[in-house]
């Protein structure tokens, strides 16, 4: 990913953005030039590692997998908030439009987890992540006796030891001070969440 100096943000900042938006675009090559890519979530796990690891899962039938064993590195691909930005929002002068984010690049090589007490475990680890506790919480043990592991077939688990982490963060720092305060209060005053969002990492980034 092109990251010049002034967007380019740290670790700590990347490995947020991926627990908070885990929706995910996973890339990988397939020794043609024809990459393919799946939509699917993944969890950020520190596993004690430099960079950490990813866990998540896909459709068995979905063909990706099969190219895991490969020797290229993956690419998981997430998006934080983002928005436009209007060069109306500018203090006077000749500028142009464009648009503010942060998003994260990893990298590394997927492994399918082939047991299916650790297949088991990835989807009980996501459910808990996005069912939350409450007494309402679905989880695997919902499910009757054995079920779990009867439809746990249908997907293939894995994890994805990073080998590197690229977190890019571009948030107007090649503006002057007046300008990024005047986006920001332009994108605090939107109503749409991603610009209201977006303002907020402006803010964290301010000199």
């Amino acid at each position: 990913m092109y990251i010049p100096n002034h967007f380019e943000g740290n670790e700590p900042a990347g490995r947020e953005i991926m627990q908070a938006h885990s929706w995910a675009l996973l890339i990988t090559p397939d020794g043609t030039g024809a990459p393919l890519a799946t939509h699917l979530s993944l969890l950020w796990q520190d596993d004690g590692s430099q960079h950490g690891n990813l866990i998540g899962h896909m459709a068995r039938a979905n063909p990706h997998w099969k190219m895991f064993a490969g020797s290229v590195d993956s690419l998981a691909l997430f998006w934080g908030p983002h928005a436009y930005v209007s060069p109306t929002w500018y203090a006077p002068g000749p500028k142009v439009p464009t648009w503010n984010y942060v998003t994260v690049h990893a990298y590394g090589r997927p492994q399918v987890i082939e047991d299916t007490p650790g297949a088991l475990a990835v989807l009980a680890k996501l459910a808990a992540l996005y069912e939350g506790a409450t007494p309402q919480s679905w989880g695997l043990g919902s499910l009757p006796p054995g079920n779990a592991a009867v439809q746990v077939r249908g997907i293939v688990a894995f994890r994805l030891p990073l080998s590197r982490i690229e977190t890019k963060l571009k948030l107007s720092q090649n503006r002057d001070l007046e300008d990024r305060q005047r986006v920001i209060a332009k994108l605090d005053a939107s109503d749409g969440q991603d610009a209201q969002a977006t303002a907020q990492w402006m803010k964290r980034v301010l000199p």
